[in-house]
């Protein structure tokens, strides 16, 4: 027997609508950052990597301790209001991933319970079509479509024509 129902918490309505208000919230709350930057802008303007980041953290801290050996044509205050936005937006960024992690890892379990299950129900499908009961072939028939046929000389249960499977 197979291992199924690997997660067996669901959303009631209540929670799903409440998930979904917060979410237009957030959405609300984040228009005014609403930036769309082409491929072009993305590669043009990039990330800065880690080490540069150190620079950023580096160049910010000298400005704080010992203004007085700063550049004086940057816009400091401009750099230090870029330079706290970053840092919120890195903790949303951080804070969001977790979320979508929980969520796609929560999401994977559901879809394969209810891949295993279809894969069952099509074994019966198969099963009652081949001894007449009706109603049965005409849904083999729709269903077939999306199996493949191993060797005759394979007895196994006929397997997904496609290579998207999840995982067993």
């Amino acid at each position: 027997m197979s291992i199924s129902n690997l997660n067996n918490v669901h959303l009631t309505a209540a929670q799903q609508q409440a998930i979904n208000n917060a979410i237009t919230a957030l959405e609300t709350a984040m228009a005014p950052l609403t930036v769309n930057l082409t491929p072009e802008d993305r590669k043009k303007y990039g990330r800065i990597n880690e080490q540069n980041k150190l620079i950023v953290d580096k160049v910010q801290n000298f400005y704080v301790d010992a203004p007085q050996l700063a550049r004086p044509d940057v816009n400091w205050p401009e750099f230090q209001n870029d330079y706290n936005s970053r840092r919120v937006m890195e903790k949303f960024i951080n804070r969001i991933d977790g979320l979508r992690a929980r969520l796609v890892d929560a999401k994977t379990l559901h879809d394969f319970d209810n891949y295993h299950n279809a894969i069952d129900d099509y074994g019966y499908t198969s099963y009652m079509a081949s001894s007449n009961t009706p109603g049965y072939q005409a849904k083999y028939d729709e269903m077939k479509q999306f199996f493949s046929r191993r060797k005759a000389s394979d007895n196994s249960a006929p397997t997904p024509a496609s290579d998207n499977n999840p995982p067993v």
